[in-house]
């Protein structure tokens, strides 16, 4: 195909292709176009960087048309308040020539103030599940115009937790509706999810699930404890000349708080960190200032790390091994994206070969192995959940150990008489209602109302 002119677009969207660049269209772009124009239920299976969401908005925008209607016809769901801003963003730009329009809704902001910009009218709608379905709920929403549903990141969005919020979100949309599909794995509640939902669609791969991307170079070291992966990260990146543009992936928010509040010492404003426990204003503005080259590394966890879609990232840095093998292929998949070449390193200590096996039996792939740079120091210093089950770790005090808190003796011992007292149920029991001899909580008040009526 040659470029973009066989898909017989619009002068106003062959204009915004013009101005982005874009003149070839990707695999999954080629061939979900006429499927979508269709009308068919479509669903699509292509790593992350492949072009998705032009995909399914280019021939969607291909068949707009204008409309004065205050309820939107298009209705666009994705896991990540962060994604919501980008795609939202994308579309303005690939819209850019005609009248459109396009809003994101979604957690953590006044929903009053979204419900007045619905009220005003919109075409398309961006959404994370939660905050429509409050916006429903609320009627400040109406979904019967939908004609058009796209769930993007599915997989993600089960990963989540939003099955229950999807399928509430199915039985308020119009039965005559087109459904589009997007994920980068194929997983059984996928599967189920398209069984449920779906009226015969076309199904669509690029690539298969779990396969390398062949412009992503990979390799891993084998690392011997948390404290040394910090010092073979800030060895790595010194080297601003290779390491221009590094997203560092970790678990959880303990770990990605630690490697940045060490890294931060180096690196100082190099670096940025987002994770759920940040403001909406925090992490908008850490995503902006790595997107526009103001900060060169952005640590993150796999939950926000989904709902990225950031250019020109030269290497991916897997601080520890994913628990789930598909996880991986959603980090490395954040470089190398439009088919630009990526880089992906790994870390991993004895604790995670597993984890690492079971991600090179998903690709049938064996990641090479670098040796761990001799000029790198090897720290003996541990993390709380790193310490020996026997230690005085963080970790052990949640455990049934028989070690006291003070050293000496069994943990577990005799209350002495002030502590053996039997719980009357607070104050009030004890004291309040023999002197008032009324109730004096609102959930007491709410009882006796009851006995008196029974």
């Amino acid at each position: 195909m040659s470029g973009f002119s066989e898909f017989n677009l619009s002068r106003q969207l062959k204009n915004a292709m013009d101005d982005l660049g874009f003149n070839e269209p990707t695999p999954i772009q080629e061939q979900t176009y006429s499927v979508i124009l269709s009308g068919k239920d479509m669903v699509g299976i292509a790593q992350t960087g492949t072009g998705k969401t032009l995909a399914y908005m280019l021939p969607l925008l291909h068949q707009h048309k204008f409309s004065k209607q205050v309820n939107p016809r298009i209705l666009v769901l994705v896991p990540t308040r962060e994604l919501v801003l980008q795609v939202v963003d994308r579309i303005e730009d690939f819209a850019k020539y005609m009248s459109i329009r396009v809003l994101g809704v979604y957690g953590g902001t006044n929903i009053n103030t979204q419900a007045q910009k619905v009220l005003q009218g919109q075409d398309i709608i961006v959404a994370t599940p939660g905050r429509l379905y409050d916006l429903v709920l609320a009627n400040s929403l109406q979904l019967k115009a939908v004609k058009k549903l796209v769930i993007d990141e599915v997989d993600v969005m089960l990963d989540l937790g939003f099955r229950r919020q999807i399928n509430n979100i199915f039985e308020l949309l119009p039965e005559k509706r087109q459904n589009i599909m997007f994920s980068a794995t194929m997983t059984d509640e996928v599967s189920e999810l398209i069984d449920e939902s779906f009226i015969k669609p076309a199904k669509i791969s690029i690539a298969v699930s779990g396969t390398p991307l062949d412009n992503i170079s990979q390799v891993a070291y084998p690392v011997e404890n948390f404290y040394t992966k910090v010092n073979l990260l800030k060895h790595l990146l010194k080297e601003k000349d290779t390491f221009r543009k590094v997203l560092v992936f970790t678990s959880n928010k303990r770990s990605a708080d630690r490697i940045f509040d060490i890294i931060s010492l180096r690196f100082a404003d190099d670096v940025s960190v987002i994770h759920s426990n940040k403001s909406q204003n925090y992490r908008i503005r850490s995503i902006e200032e790595f997107d526009n080259d103001k900060s060169r590394i952005l640590v993150s966890t796999d939950v926000m790390a989904r709902g990225l879609d950031l250019e020109k990232i030269s290497h991916v840095i897997n601080f520890d091994v994913p628990n789930f093998p598909e996880n991986y292929m959603h980090r490395i998949g954040r470089t190398g994206r439009a088919e630009k070449t990526g880089n992906a390193a790994t870390f991993y200590t004895k604790d995670e070969v597993d984890f690492l096996s079971s991600i090179e039996n998903l690709m049938d792939y064996k990641i090479p192995t670098e040796k761990f740079p001799t000029e790198v120091e090897i720290s003996k210093e541990l993390t709380p959940e790193e310490m020996p089950d026997e230690g005085m770790g963080a970790n052990s005090l949640n455990r049934n150990t028989n070690v006291s808190l003070g050293g000496v003796g069994a943990a577990f011992h005799e209350k002495k008489e002030k502590n053996s007292k039997t719980n009357l149920g607070g104050s009030y029991n004890r004291k309040l209602k023999t002197k008032y001899k009324k109730a004096q909580t609102r959930g007491d008040k709410t009882y006796h109302k009851k006995q008196k009526r029974g």
